[in-house]
Order: structure tokens, then sequence, then C-alpha cells
């Protein structure tokens, strides 16, 4: 069973930004594919599919590693 994780990341700018970002969060266990929607000097929308529950809290931690920040959904 598929899991799909969706966050916001603040800070995300370019290509290297979602290769980090990417990197990072392929290796928590379980993850299968890391999809961002990139918004330049904005929120890019980062969606996670996995085949366990994800912890937010490693999930910030992997986003934070690669130099960004994980932020509320406002929406």
């Amino acid at each position: 069973m598929s899991h799909t994780t969706t966050v916001n990341v603040a800070g995300m700018s370019c290509e290297h930004c979602i290769n980090s970002v990417t990197e990072e969060i392929s290796g928590l266990k379980g993850v299968e594919v890391v999809a961002v929607d990139l918004n330049a000097g904005g929120i890019s929308e980062v969606t996670i599919t996995s085949t366990l529950t994800l912890d937010p809290a490693e999930i910030g931690e992997a986003v934070a590693e690669a130099g960004y920040l994980v932020v509320a959904n406002n929406a």
C-alpha cells in the first residue's frame, strides 16, 4: 500500500534545490518517489510517495538537512 504525503517547502529556487531536497527525502525509509512542484522564491510543494507512513518530523529534518524549511499549509 502506498502513502502520499505533501509538504510545503520555503526557499527553493532552482534545479539544484530540487535535487538536494529530493536526495535527502529519498533517504528516508520507505520513500519511493519524490515530486517537486517548484515555485521559485516562494513556497514549493513536495509530494512524497512511500510504502510506509512517514513521520512529519523526519521529513522536516530531511528538508532542513538540504538547507530548506517545511512550512505550514495555510490554504
